[in-house]
């Protein structure tokens, strides 16, 4: 866990959640499944002006009104309390009645009349025999409204058909204007800025338009009976501009390391310039040598601080303008320069870095890492001042007995001679080339092997339990991660981001082998380039001679195991 001292922004106050509830009314249009959205009237408290979906929060008396509602077997008191609320807030803003007669039928526009918008609703439909279709309403979403907003909500999107022969009425207080749509066109509509919608609504349609028929919705949603996804978006800035990020995109693990309390503050543009600080010990710097292979480029990481002094991890490329950026950076103040692997974009800077400060009559920090091993590449040689053992800790201190604590752990995979680094006061795990933010890294024999990869993904795993990793600082890439799960982080795992990016790494590279097996499989006598087709169907097939390597790691690794009896 980061210690409080060393986070960047002063802590704020995180408004209360309240719970809510909105429904997705759907039905089957003549091209695909259409919602029921309305404008918010333009002087709401939230989201005023916006097309959303009917909701509102939940009353004390939804959840008394179990006995007028029909209800599934595996539908839980807060499912049916939310649906419930959900059924009451589309009649009393829209004039839907998702409500059924006692002979099955659904309430139609007798009943709709007869029952009074802002009287108490169940009491209502208790008295006319009607029964609400709590039991035809399943979750499709859960939202929790991000942190840096003075109104949240801990909200349910529920999905529900449209009731046979009701017309939506608004009731021209708090929403307006009904229409139905299909998610596609809403969301094209909102580009071309004619239609308003919040984040999470945007996100919502953009799922709910893979979906071809209301059956197909509903099916989804009622096979497990459980949110779809869960979220609590998090939101920094590209190009100076708010931009708001879900758990699965790449810059949410960068803005709950760097703005834990929601702060919109943290730039999330590369540049190659200026380091940017994710913590006041910790600073990046994005080597100009962005790629294919290497993504926005490598990133440099200084760890310490004016009073401990620094150890910088991968110094990247022998590029000048980087290394004297990094130089300037630590203040001439380095004491020791550590290479994650030998690979050309992670090591050759050692050398130009250290040079640097022997220029300036500082003392020669000396170069850490792994000799490469016999299998490495002719452009992979590499050759430390000094081996760094299995465990071994690099330790900062200042006169006030501040430390910083890297402690080298060996991982073998991507490369013979790989290694991460902990920084233990801050469970932080410098991952080097072993796990990458936005792509899977390449393992490419002899020196790269697939089982040990796999091995040291365990062993990682096992390290985020026994130190609180919560971050993964990787060398392409923003952070990974998310803080644990509190009541303030709703949406978090509860064992740590950490531990979950890792978790689903593996299970990402198990079933990819397990394609490759089946290519195989069912070419027994074919080759690397007869697989790569039927294993990686689902990658650009301009980076097939790229996947050809790790290909040929899983094969050597399932070849190990037996043949094809994974």
């Amino acid at each position: 866990m980061v210690r409080p001292t060393q986070l960047l922004h002063p802590p704020r106050t995180i408004a209360p959640l309240r719970p809510a509830a909105t429904v997705l009314l759907l039905r089957d249009g003549p091209q695909g499944v259409e919602v029921l959205m309305t404008r918010r009237s333009m002087s709401a408290s939230f989201a005023p002006g916006a097309y959303v979906f009917p909701g509102g929060g939940i009353d004390a008396a939804d959840a008394q009104a179990f006995g007028v509602a029909s209800r599934r077997p595996t539908q839980t008191d807060l499912r049916l309390t939310q649906a419930i609320a959900a059924i009451r807030e589309s009649f009393e803003e829209l004039g839907v009645l998702l409500a059924r007669r006692a002979d099955g039928r659904w309430a139609n526009g007798d009943d709709i009349d007869a029952l009074d918008r802002k009287a108490p609703f169940a009491p209502q439909c208790r008295a006319r025999g009607l029964r609400l279709a709590a039991d035809e309403v399943f979750v499709l979403a859960h939202w929790i409204t991000d942190r840096d907003l003075s109104r949240r909500f801990d909200v349910p999107f529920l999905v529900a058909r449209m009731p046979e022969g009701q017309e939506p009425v608004a009731d021209e207080s708090e929403q307006f204007e009904p229409i139905w749509v299909r998610p596609a066109d809403a969301l094209a509509r909102h580009a071309e800025g004619r239609f308003f919608i919040i984040f999470p609504t945007i996100r919502t349609l953009e799922r709910l338009q893979a979906h071809v028929t209301v059956d197909e919705v509903l099916k989804a949603c009622a096979a497990h009976d459980e949110p779809l996804w869960t979220s609590c978006p998090r939101a920094g800035l590209i190009h100076g501009r708010e931009s708001r990020h879900m758990e699965h995109e790449p810059p949410f693990g960068e803005l709950a390391l760097v703005c834990p309390d929601g702060q919109i503050v943290h730039p999330l543009d590369w540049q190659h310039e200026q380091p940017v600080p994710l913590l006041r010990q910790v600073q990046r710097l994005t080597a100009p040598n962005s790629g294919v292979m290497t993504g926005p480029g490598t990133n440099s990481y200084l760890v310490g601080d004016p009073g401990t002094g620094y150890i910088a991890i991968d110094p990247g490329p022998d590029e000048p303008e980087h290394i004297e950026r990094l130089w300037r950076a630590v203040g001439a103040d380095l004491r020791a320069i550590v290479c994650t692997h030998s690979h050309p974009d992670h090591s050759p800077g050692a050398k130009r870095l250290q040079q640097l400060c022997e220029k300036a009559g500082r003392p020669r920090p000396p170069v850490l890492g792994l000799a490469s091993a016999p299998t490495a590449r002719e452009n992979s040689r590499f050759t430390p001042d000094r081996e760094l053992a299995d465990g071994e800790r690099l330790v900062l201190r200042d006169a006030a007995g501040t430390t910083h604590t890297l402690m080298a752990v060996h991982t073998p995979g991507h490369a013979a001679n790989h290694l991460c680094l902990v920084l233990l006061e801050d469970g932080l795990l410098f991952s080097g080339d072993h796990i990458l933010n936005g792509s899977t890294t390449v393992i490419d024999p002899p020196d790269g092997n697939m089982a040990a990869y796999l091995d040291s993904l365990d062993r990682l795993a096992a390290l985020c339990d026994t130190h609180g990793i919560d971050f993964i600082l990787p060398a392409h890439g923003h952070v990974l991660g998310d803080l644990r799960r509190t009541p303030d982080n709703l949406s978090a795992p509860v064992e740590g981001g950490a531990r979950r990016a890792i978790d689903q790494l593996k299970a990402h590279r198990l079933a990819r082998e397990a394609k490759i097996a089946r290519a195989m499989q069912l070419r027994p006598d074919g080759g690397l380039d007869d697989w790569v087709p039927l294993a990686y169907d689902d990658v650009p097939e301009r980076l097939w001679p790229v996947a050809r390597r790790s290909l040929l790691a899983h094969v050597e690794r399932i070849r190990a195991l037996g043949g094809f009896n994974l």
